[in-house]
């Protein structure tokens, strides 16, 4: 992963652009970007400061603390779906993606499994009973005997 410039490099770009000079005559001579000069300035008028902002680091999960304790209370509670806890989670004003719900159900280790009390995914009232066959050889003499004839 590359550095940021040094602060030396930035004051010195600052104080050339305090100056009078402009932003591309400072990018040139000081072998950087212009779009680095223009965000500097733009850092030092918001902050004050030229240092460089935090290189890396983790991003925390937007379903974590209070939001996990309830999205865990509730997939213990009953049936659910991945969109229809998002969904819930909106109208509690918690936006997230569907594929964040799924990871945290996934390690949390709280799937939610259809069975006959809770439905089937197939149309289950459609299925055909299955039939018990006869004994096959019985079935082979009674074919035999309609050629037969």
């Amino acid at each position: 992963m590359t550095q940021p410039y040094s602060e030396d490099l930035r004051e010195r770009a600052m104080a050339r652009l305090n100056a009078g000079e402009t932003i591309r005559s400072i990018a040139a001579a000081l072998a950087i970007a212009p779009s680095c000069v223009s965000k500097w300035k733009k850092r030092l008028a918001e902050t004050g400061a030229l240092t460089p902002g935090r290189v890396g680091g983790r991003k925390q999960r937007t379903l974590s603390g209070e939001r996990a304790d309830w999205l865990r209370q509730r997939c213990r509670s009953g049936p659910f779906t991945t969109r229809g806890l998002v969904a819930e989670l909106a109208e509690r004003g918690i936006k997230t993606e569907r594929r964040a719900v799924w990871v945290f159900v996934r390690a949390e280790g709280l799937s939610f499994k259809k069975n006959g009390s809770a439905g089937r995914a197939d149309a289950g009232g459609y299925r055909q009973e299955t039939v018990a066959l006869e004994d096959p050889s019985t079935a082979d003499r009674s074919a035999a005997a309609g050629l037969s004839r």
